[in-house]
């Protein structure tokens, strides 16, 4: 995720039902990121603005709250907080799914937290695409959105431009990881400690997740990461590539990097060991059959890019992050 200039807005939507803790508690850990991050002076970075959006359904949401008074830009993320109520369809609307897709399309991340995933696959942006939901609603949800991959035995699913989360009070890991991705992980761990919250410790150790650039302006190759996104960069060529964002080949190298700083190559390699590093924190599968579903028919070959990106050997990076390490 990519910062040009030095204000980064950061939306944080508001909907019938919404948990105004939730809301709350967001703009507070990103304006205390934003103190830790003026104390750590070694190099600026860029200030977080936080935004309310109250949205009513039917129509576009509209700004209601701004922490700083600054020319519109546009969003480098919008977060939906949970609901204490539940999903109910008065929730959802066509202005709002409208919004969120031209939101997404204009190269923003979007994280849903509880009811925030299920409006997010309202919006129909995750279909085809890996989520989780909270466990009350997950039977609901498989139904009624057949086509998005549910995996809703992991708290989180971090799938780049797409981010859900399962439980009420993941808001603050959803708030953390932007701020990882914005800030860096110093920022991110500081923040956490000085609210008293648990943050993943993979992020701080091996860096973070892979957080694609989406925000550079360059809408074919944008078109492009949301497929590679969508597919997890398995079995894809750079022929394949290219028909996709509809360049030649030659220009699609050239402005692949542009955009966002990696060759097309390399950023397949680091969207796989990515969603890598996830099924090697919350699920039990082996190595062999995690290296093969991220599109690796060798396993070797996936060790030493994983130990590469990471600087761990899968085996190791589980001991360590596992969810099942302290049980």
């Amino acid at each position: 995720m990519g910062i040009h200039g030095t204000v980064a807005e950061l939306g944080v939507l508001l909907y019938p039902g919404v948990q105004m803790a939730a809301v709350h508690g967001l703009t507070d850990l990103f304006e205390v990121a934003n103190r830790v991050a003026a104390e750590q002076a070694e190099a600026p970075l860029p200030r977080l603005r936080v935004s309310h959006w109250q949205a009513d359904g039917e129509h576009a949401p509209v700004r209601v709250y701004d922490s700083l008074v600054h020319p519109p830009g546009s969003l480098l993320a919008v977060v939906i907080p949970p609901s204490l109520g539940g999903f109910c369809t008065s929730q959802s609307g066509v202005g709002l799914a409208t919004w969120l897709r031209q939101q997404h399309a204009a190269g923003a991340t979007l994280g849903g937290v509880c009811v925030g995933s299920i409006l997010l696959a309202e919006s129909g942006l995750l279909d085809g695409r890996s989520a989780t939901t909270h466990w009350t609603s997950a039977k609901a949800f498989a139904e009624r959105y057949p086509q998005v991959r549910l995996e809703a035995d992991q708290p989180i699913v971090d799938d780049g431009d797409l981010i859900t989360t399962a439980g009420l009070m993941a808001w603050a890991e959803l708030g953390l990881r932007l701020v990882d991705r914005l800030l860096g992980p110093g920022v991110a761990r500081a923040t956490a400690r000085f609210l008293v919250m648990e943050h993943s410790d993979s992020a701080s150790q091996c860096g973070s997740n892979f957080a694609p650039i989406l925000n550079h302006g360059d809408a074919a190759i944008l078109k492009l990461q949301h497929w590679l996104q969508a597919n997890g960069a398995v079995d894809v060529s750079l022929a394949a590539m290219a028909r996709e964002a509809g360049l030649e080949e030659r220009t699609l190298l050239r402005r692949f990097r542009t955009a966002t700083g990696l060759k097309p190559t390399q950023y397949c390699q680091h969207l796989r060991v990515g969603k890598a590093r996830e099924m090697l924190e919350f699920s039990n599968g082996t190595i062999d059959h995690i290296a093969w579903t991220v599109g690796y028919q060798d396993p070797a070959t996936f060790r030493s890019l994983f130990k590469k990106i990471t600087g761990l050997a899968p085996s190791e990076y589980r001991n360590r992050f596992g969810a099942s390490r302290g049980q």
